[in-house]
């Protein structure tokens, strides 16, 4: 008996790739959260880009975003110049809305996670 090759289905492996983003999320939020921050915003959306987590410790407002990869520079590498714009883009417009803005520091970071491994935490990163 042949079998025909089935065709990838792709809504399924974006799907899978969504649970695994959120779910990576949320694993980065918890190891912020046991670090000493306090999470403001999960996947804050804005017409001009996404925020994965904006946390804060004190005066220091991070956005974060979160890439799940098998190793960390692939993770780092995933976060190119118009991600990294789009994010700073967002960060903006939260910014815009807040009464404390002008006794903010700001920090843009990237988490990794890894499998089977505690995320890796880049401070700094853009």
């Amino acid at each position: 008996m042949v079998r025909a090759s089935r065709k990838p289905d792709r809504r399924q492996d974006r799907r899978r790739a969504e649970r695994r983003g959120h779910w990576a999320e949320y694993l980065a939020a918890l190891f912020l959260v046991l670090k000493g921050y306090r999470v403001l915003a999960m996947r804050y959306r804005t017409r001009g880009g996404e925020i994965d987590l904006i946390v804060r410790s004190r005066n220091l407002v991070v956005f974060v975003e979160v890439k799940a990869r098998r190793q960390a520079g692939l993770a780092i590498d995933a976060v190119g110049y118009e991600t990294q714009n789009r994010i700073r883009s967002a960060s903006h417009q939260w910014l815009s809305r807040r009464q404390d803005t002008h006794r903010l520091t700001l920090r843009y970071d990237v988490i990794a996670v890894l499998p089977g491994r505690f995320p890796q935490h880049f401070q700094d990163a853009f």
